[in-house]
């Protein structure tokens, strides 16, 4: 009885020892599992976590990629460019006596940049702050003393001093009332004549006011042109022209009496031969020759110095081929030499005598272009559009003075007309080969 109870016993025992190390196993072989698993959680964490590092990363990278970079733009012509504005430029006008370059732009600023300074490695500016609004339009007066500007937000005439500190800088006063608002559409363009006695305003539908100093209407243009795209005061002061939808482009003569008083404003005459709208145009700097470019993809130069007193029309004397669009700008140098055209980022130039394309500049700016002019000695070539202003040599203008005056050496029959000719040739001839020889900015 004992020795089956002991048996019994012992079976029992050993039965729970099995059991004990089958649990005991188990319980092993279950945290072998569970640790594992765990291990499978943290890599897969950690490369999750990674993923998300690498991914948070390439974004960050990837939203300064994004960040709006400066235009950077060159070329062989390229003497300048102009960088002071923290706004787009809208504007450029040369002053008269031919020692500034004024711009402005969306930053409530007018700059004002010395053109000696053009080639210089730094280009320094002085600037007049537009109080409360910001300008779109800039043009100097014809003493280069004083610059009147059109207000965005004013929709008005604001005309700024210029004056010398005892230093020897330079202060710029706005006047102390703007002129009144008469205007109902966007503005154009504005111009005081070279002559001091008149201000323009050119609106987008189809009005043209005529405005004396201190800011009375002297009188109101109607162009009937269904809207206007363009106007601009004659380097002479005599003229307003203006042009839009139809195609042609109309000159008005403003008049005055030999006291200076205002009288009236007369139809002189048209330029007509475009098949569709014009875009713009612009004169020679002694208003005998203008230039036009329309959308029928031609510009066209004119022969202007014409008695249209007694009904004689401008002579058409060049149509060429071109590229433009909406918004397209033309320039004429002062010696009628020269067309540049711009077609939104893009600058051509040509011979104005041929036709000939002579020099193409793409991707001028990152914006369309928003001016186009040349200095007042034809040296220079500038346009705006984005926060930069760029300045051309103006290679076409050497290359076809050097061809003029290879042609009259060739007639000339005085000794000394040929050596003025050739020692004139010799010199530009020079200063053509520094242009292409310098490196571009």
């Amino acid at each position: 009885m004992e020795i089956a109870a002991l048996a019994a016993l012992t079976l029992l025992l050993g039965a729970l020892v099995i059991l004990v190390a089958l649990a005991v196993g188990r319980r092993k072989e279950e945290i072998r599992e569970e640790t594992e698993q765990a291990a499978e959680f943290a890599a897969e964490a950690s490369a999750v976590k990674g993923s998300q590092s690498k991914k948070q990363k390439q974004e960050k990278q990837r939203g300064r990629k994004d960040k709006p970079t400066q235009h950077t733009f060159s070329h062989p012509l390229l003497a300048a460019s102009l960088k002071g504005h923290s706004g787009n430029v809208t504007c450029l006008d040369f002053s008269s006596n031919g020692k500034y370059l004024a711009s402005c732009a969306d930053d409530r600023t007018v700059r004002i940049w010395s053109t000696k300074d053009f080639l210089d490695r730094e280009h320094k500016c002085l600037r007049a702050n537009v109080e409360l609004d910001h300008a779109t339009l800039v043009r100097f007066s014809p003493d280069s003393r004083a610059f009147i500007t059109w207000l965005a937000n004013g929709d008005c005439i604001r005309i700024f001093k210029m004056t010398k500190k005892d230093d020897g800088s330079m202060s710029f006063k706005a006047a102390p009332e703007d002129f009144p608002q008469k205007h109902k559409a966007t503005i154009l363009n504005i111009g005081i004549a070279e002559t001091g006695k008149f201000i323009m305003s050119a609106s987008t539908d189809t009005c043209i006011n005529i405005w004396d100093l201190k800011g009375e209407v002297l009188a109101s243009i109607n162009t009937n042109q269904i809207t206007n795209s363009y106007a601009a005061i004659s380097p002479c002061g005599r003229f307003v022209a203006s042009c839009g939808f139809t195609p042609d482009v109309k000159v008005w003569e403003v008049c005055f009496g030999k006291g200076g008083d205002f009288r009236e404003v007369v139809r002189a005459f048209d330029l007509k031969g475009h098949s569709a709208g014009v875009h713009a145009f612009a004169f020679s700097n002694d208003s005998r020759r203008m230039v036009s470019v329309s959308k029928d993809g031609t510009w066209k130069l004119w022969n202007t110095d014409v008695e249209y007193k007694k009904q004689q029309d401008p002579y058409l004397l060049k149509t060429v081929p071109c590229s433009s669009s909406e918004g397209s700008r033309v320039a004429l140098s002062p010696d009628g030499r020269v067309v540049a055209v711009s077609d939104g980022c893009n600058v051509a130039m040509y011979d104005a005598a041929s036709g000939k394309l002579e020099e193409e500049m793409h991707g001028v700016h990152s914006v369309e272009i928003t001016d186009l002019r040349f200095d007042i000695n034809g040296r220079f070539l500038v346009c705006s559009g984005d926060k930069a202003i760029r300045v051309f040599h103006n290679a076409p203008g050497y290359r076809a003075a050097i061809k003029d005056m290879q042609d009259m050496l060739r007639k000339a029959q005085n000794e000394a007309m040929k050596q003025r000719l050739q020692q004139q040739i010799k010199e530009a001839q020079s200063a053509l080969d520094a242009v292409l020889a310098a490196p571009s900015n």
